[in-house]
């Protein structure tokens, strides 16, 4: 742009253009409409494509326009002393990558405009960035000859940096929802709400025994469920290519042992609990169980139509397994997968208290295993024991309380079993043994055996020592027929 011509510049002592709040230009964009000829006469159809080949043709379209007068509030928003010094700082004025949006702006006059308005970038005299909505408008009178162009710029910088930090924000926030290293998801309970505000409406009181009288409900609601959005963790989680194809099969997801937990949930929002935490399950697409500790919260501002629910869920599969572990080593010997005798010990006290009776004991002792640590190794006496805990397993079955209760001794508890039933299961031990021997090259599996049942009147405590006593009876007859040489395989 070139500095005012004097001689066409308007008497400014117009109050309406000096002091306007807006920054106001008057220009002349005669020289641009000169160059425009000049480039028809040449041939130039297409001013996109002749910008896009020539881009000194868009300076040259800047420095054809000149700068008449300018207002006071735009020697304010540029920080000019007056006219001249803002003229004459022009190229600082419109520095910076200009040419798109300008090359926009005087394609529009090229094709027939007499107005354009356009979104850029001005820098102030002392450098700050200036975000500009500006406005040009060829005079009437001057269509013929681009004499006279008013040119409104008004300053945007406070509402760009706003809507700047606003997008930020949301981006931030957006990313901190994606990348959660949680499961996150974002549901309406909008036609839950209603549910349970129509079981109320009905002088329903108790819900609880509500819920128990009609299962359908916690499944209905379930079906209720609106998931808005999802992040990236929760497709990890369950095993989904993408939010539609997890979105798609929700179903498989909330089913099965999820109801009772989901009936809980529910019970708490009746009773106006908004932010609640739980453990509980789900299903992996691929159906295996996803524990997890689940966080609930209507979010603030949805209270009252419970339309943006927002649910953390954290996996705690692998705690689960870690928990239900650690749980079977205090009731199972880690080396026969038996009870061990602290179970033992709590089911004879439980059958004690309230049977049922006849409760018969079996009292098991593996023959030969001192024998076998000492001559083949312990390795070879662990084997045994595995072997020993496998047969009586499979003799008795996994409902009954089998443990070993001392390094070769085994107790065995058959509620509601009598003599003829204790008698049985002996018979099935040691056929299981024999049936074991054929499998096994090593030391042969035998057990001295002793049973006892107690009947109304007798105690529990008692036959226990009576099966003790007739396993031990059991013991020295096996060791007087020198039968304990039979435990290591034979000599090669």
């Amino acid at each position: 742009m070139d500095a005012p011509n004097t001689s066409l510049v308007p008497d400014r002592a117009d109050p309406l253009f000096e002091y306007a709040p807006v920054s106001l230009w008057l220009e002349d964009f005669s020289g641009v409409r000169s160059l425009f000829e000049d480039w028809r006469a040449q041939g130039v159809e297409d001013i996109d494509a002749h910008f896009a080949a020539h881009p000194e043709t868009v300076n040259a379209c800047a420095a054809a326009i000149r700068v008449l007068t300018v207002n006071r509030r735009t020697l304010e928003i540029f920080g000019a002393r007056d006219l001249d010094e803002l003229c004459a700082s022009l190229a600082r004025v419109f520095s910076g990558d200009m040419n798109y949006q300008h090359a926009n702006d005087m394609a529009a006059l090229w094709r027939g405009a007499t107005s354009f308005s356009s979104q850029s970038v001005n820098y102030a005299l002392d450098g700050r960035r200036i975000d500009v909505l500006l406005h040009a408008r060829i005079l009437p009178g001057h269509e013929h000859d681009w004499r006279r162009v008013l040119v409104t710029v008004e300053d945007i910088t406070a509402r760009v940096a706003a809507e700047t930090g606003r997008a930020e924000s949301e981006r931030y926030a957006r990313g901190l929802f994606e990348h959660s290293p949680v499961s996150l998801w974002v549901e309406d309970f909008t036609r839950i709400r209603e549910l349970i505000e129509e079981v109320r409406a009905a002088g329903i009181q108790d819900f609880r025994t509500f819920l128990n009288v009609h299962p359908e409900f916690v499944i209905l609601c379930m079906q209720e469920i609106q998931v808005l959005d999802i992040n990236h963790q929760t497709l990890r989680m369950f095993g989904a290519q993408d939010k539609a194809h997890l979105l798609g099969n929700l179903s498989r997801i909330f089913r099965d042992d999820m109801h009772p937990h989901f009936a809980e949930q529910l019970i708490e929002l009746w009773h106006g609990q908004l932010f609640q935490q739980r453990e509980t399950l789900n299903y992996s697409l691929g159906g295996q169980v996803v524990n997890v500790h689940m966080q609930f919260s209507v979010l603030p501002g949805h209270e009252e139509t419970w339309s943006r629910v927002l649910i953390s869920l954290t996996d705690i599969t692998a705690r689960k397994k870690a928990e239900a572990y650690l749980e079977f080593l205090g009731r199972h010997d880690a080396l026969t997968k038996l009870h061990n005798r602290a179970y033992f010990d709590e089911e004879l006290a439980r059958l004690a208290r309230k049977g049922p009776l006849p409760v018969s004991v079996i009292m098991a002792d593996l023959n030969g295993l001192k024998t076998v640590n000492d001559q083949i190794g312990h390795a070879a006496g662990d084997d045994l024991l595995r072997r020993a805990g496998e047969a009586l397993r499979k003799a008795v079955g996994d409902t009954e309380c089998v443990a070993r209760i001392g390094g070769d001794e085994f107790g065995i508890l058959l509620p509601a079993a009598a003599e003829e039933d204790a008698a049985g299961a002996i018979e099935r031990i040691r056929a299981v043994c024999e049936l074991n021997n054929q499998f096994y090259t090593g030391p042969r599996l035998s057990f001295s055996i002793g049973a006892a049942t107690c009947r109304n009147g007798g105690t529990l405590a008692a036959s226990l020592q009576v099966a003790d006593q007739a396993m031990y009876v059991d013991k020295r007859a096996f060791y007087q027929d020198g039968c304990d040489r039979r435990e290591l395989p034979p000599a090669t």
